[in-house]
């Protein structure tokens, strides 16, 4: 099990830990807006954070979430020509909270009320390069592999 899931907004790469050990790494995309804590910015957040939910788990690859719940939908092209306006959170979530009160927890800052998400993305997104609206996102098969290996509580961080 991870114990640290070290995010790059500068590498666009998300690296697993084990105590010295790297157990995962994924190219990732973070917010097309930059590094940013506040609320409303776009931003993805810096800092220390930890898994505060685990979301997700049983449901098949590919499965839509809204509001954070399965809405009984798999993402496919066809679907995706039906709701073009949907910003797509796919096959698991993993619910981050800031640790770092004024900074990423609190006030216009808090990293949990602003729903940011490591979370599934449709697989013909690009990786690598910035383009979510806060969230850091990953290819579906990347997502499943990282929830498998994170505890709640696991701790993240995020530099910029």
């Amino acid at each position: 099990m991870l114990d640290l899931i070290d995010i790059s907004i500068a590498a666009q790469r998300l690296t697993g830990y084990a105590g010295d050990c790297v157990l995962c790494e994924f190219p990732v995309s973070t917010a097309l807006n930059g590094a940013g804590e506040l609320n409303g910015s776009g931003c993805t957040p810096r800092g220390r954070h930890r898994v505060r939910a685990r979301i997700g788990a049983g449901q098949p690859e590919g499965s839509v979430f809204i509001g954070r719940r399965p809405t009984g939908e798999v993402w496919t092209p066809a679907l995706a020509e039906q709701h073009p306006q949907r910003d797509w959170i796919l096959s698991r979530i993993l619910w981050l909270c800031g640790e770092q009160p004024g900074f990423n927890r609190g006030g216009n800052c808090d990293s949990q009320r602003r729903y940011i998400y490591i979370h599934g993305t449709p697989d013909d997104q690009p990786m690598g390069v910035p383009l979510s609206h806060g969230c850091v996102r990953m290819r579906n098969a990347d997502v499943l592999e990282l929830f498998d290996l994170t505890p709640a509580g696991c701790q993240v961080t995020i530099t910029g």
